[in-house]
């Protein structure tokens, strides 16, 4: 199959949450299957061409916006670890800036900032003579694309044959634009703008519904976001539009990538391990401890640590932690390594308990990824009590590292966590449902209970490292949805 997949994030090019992961790993493993994937994204003046092998091509992209053309040049690269190459889309005047999306509201023309990466990547395609079967776009960014494709594009000989699919990973954000100037870029005809149509949401041009209502299928990134978006507020005022197409609305659970994320080949721990081999688990607890100038505790019985890697938002549930944190520090409980950045109000929330309780949190601001990978595999618990979530990805790397996460039984937490029954010991963690300081406290109160309480503490680990939540089985249930898509053959 041929797919061109569409994103504002590719990791490791640039990244700045889940997306980049999930459309830095798709491809891998769709070519390790057989398919022929082209990524495309922009080149950021952020991302650094030399370390990664990017050079530019030959290729020049006449890209119609509006009434005039505008240019673009195109570079490749190899994704890391494949022989992938990905397509950059490189404007000076769009992209040569610092960041992906601009700060707090984003900047003033990413409405046409993606709309130009958008018809771009259709110019691509017909440039390296590559016909797709499927167009996967993802988030607002991309959404677009479903509309070009149905109004304009699929009228062309190139792309008679391809089927739309828009994967929605996060429904908060979601491409309002001012509706004459977007619908003039996308090369939408200025009728199709009216109270109720599929571009439209409250006045706006509203690019998420667009992906929504044009796409062949939907899909989103677990089966119980996909339930929550159609039914409750968590659809961001959508659910009306999601309720239309819920017979093409599918929720595919994210994965990870093992090749990056396992504990026995990590180059970035003290010392590998397996989960036949968890005391080495407890050498990289210590050496994170000492890294981060935490109490070590009592040799003989060290207290446990909790590992948080997030951004740092409301949506993550931070909010709740400066009511939480403070009792199980005051009664010598536990560690805690923080790693995010995000909003200042909650950064700075979390460096008052840091400077007030200094050997028992330790915070670290901005972005590391080495760092990321040794607080999954130094800690004993995994920290997420997430407002909502539509998947998540930082769970399953904890699992994957025989680290016990503490949920939100909300979107993908819900359906890739299960509640730890010391009766009939199965389970890989502890939920909470209500979003409050005290049931989180419940469940913190839970998961210790069972620290080191043998069998408890090495079944309840060897089960969460023995589920399977790889990105090839993400991979082929995607495959099945653009089967799906594909429009009948004449």
């Amino acid at each position: 199959m041929n797919i061109l997949q569409v994103s504002a994030e590719v990791a490791p090019y640039a990244k700045v949450g889940g997306l980049a992961d999930m459309t830095g790993a798709l491809p891998r493993a769709w070519s390790a299957d057989g398919h022929h994937v082209v990524p495309v994204l922009p080149l950021y003046g952020t991302i650094d061409r030399e370390r990664f092998g990017i050079t530019p091509t030959s290729i020049v992209l006449s890209v119609a916006c509006s009434t005039w053309t505008e240019y673009a040049t195109v570079y490749t690269g190899t994704l890391p670890d494949s022989d992938v190459t990905v397509y950059f889309i490189r404007s000076a005047d769009y992209f040569d800036r610092p960041g992906i999306y601009g700060y707090h509201d984003g900047f003033d023309d990413n409405d046409r900032r993606f709309m130009f990466l958008c018809r771009a990547a259709f110019e691509l395609a017909k440039a390296i003579e590559f016909r797709p079967d499927v167009i996967h776009t993802h988030d607002y960014h991309t959404a677009p694309m479903m509309a070009m494709l149905t109004v304009e594009y699929r009228h062309t000989p190139h792309f008679s044959r391809t089927a739309g699919v828009f994967t929605i990973h996060n429904m908060a954000y979601q491409g309002m634009y001012e509706p004459g100037r977007a619908m003039d870029l996308g090369g939408f005809p200025a009728q199709d703008f009216y109270p109720g149509s599929w571009y439209e949401h409250h006045g706006m041009f509203n690019a998420m519904k667009t992906g929504i209502m044009f796409a062949q299928k939907v899909t989103t990134v677990s089966p119980t976001y996909a339930e929550e978006i159609r039914w409750t507020p968590e659809g961001m005022g959508l659910q009306g539009a999601l309720q239309a197409r819920s017979a093409d609305l599918i929720g595919v659970l994210n994965g990870i990538d093992t090749n990056v994320w396992s504990p026995a080949t990590d180059a970035h721990l003290a010392v590998p391990y397996t989960a036949d081999d968890l005391a080495k688990k407890e050498v990289n607890k210590r050496a994170l401890l000492m890294e981060c100038g935490l109490d070590l505790g009592e040799a003989s019985a060290p207290l446990p640590l909790m590992g948080m890697v997030t951004r740092l938002t409301e949506q993550k549930g931070l909010q709740l932690l400066p009511d939480v944190l403070p009792s199980f520090f005051e009664r010598n409980l536990v560690r805690m390594v923080v790693l995010g950045s995000g909003q200042s109000d909650l950064e700075e929330a979390l460096a008052t308990i840091a400077r007030r309780y200094p050997q028992h949190l330790f915070l670290a601001t901005g972005y590391d990824e080495s760092l990321s990978h040794r607080i999954q595999a130094a800690s004993d618990y995994y920290l997420m009590p997430s407002l909502f979530e539509p998947c998540g990805l930082t769970q399953l790397f904890a699992m994957a590292y025989g680290t016990i996460p503490i949920v939100r039984s909300v979107g993908g937490l819900a359906d890739t966590v299960e509640e730890y029954d010391p009766v009939s010991m199965r389970g890989t963690g502890f939920r909470f449902g209500p979003f409050t300081a005290d049931a989180l406290s419940t469940a913190i109160e839970r998961a210790l209970h069972v620290y080191r309480r043998e069998p408890h503490w090495t079944t309840l680990r060897q089960q969460a490292m023995a589920r399977d939540y790889s990105i090839e089985r993400t991979a082929r249930h995607y495959v099945d949805v653009f089967s799906w898509a594909a429009p009948p053959q004449s």
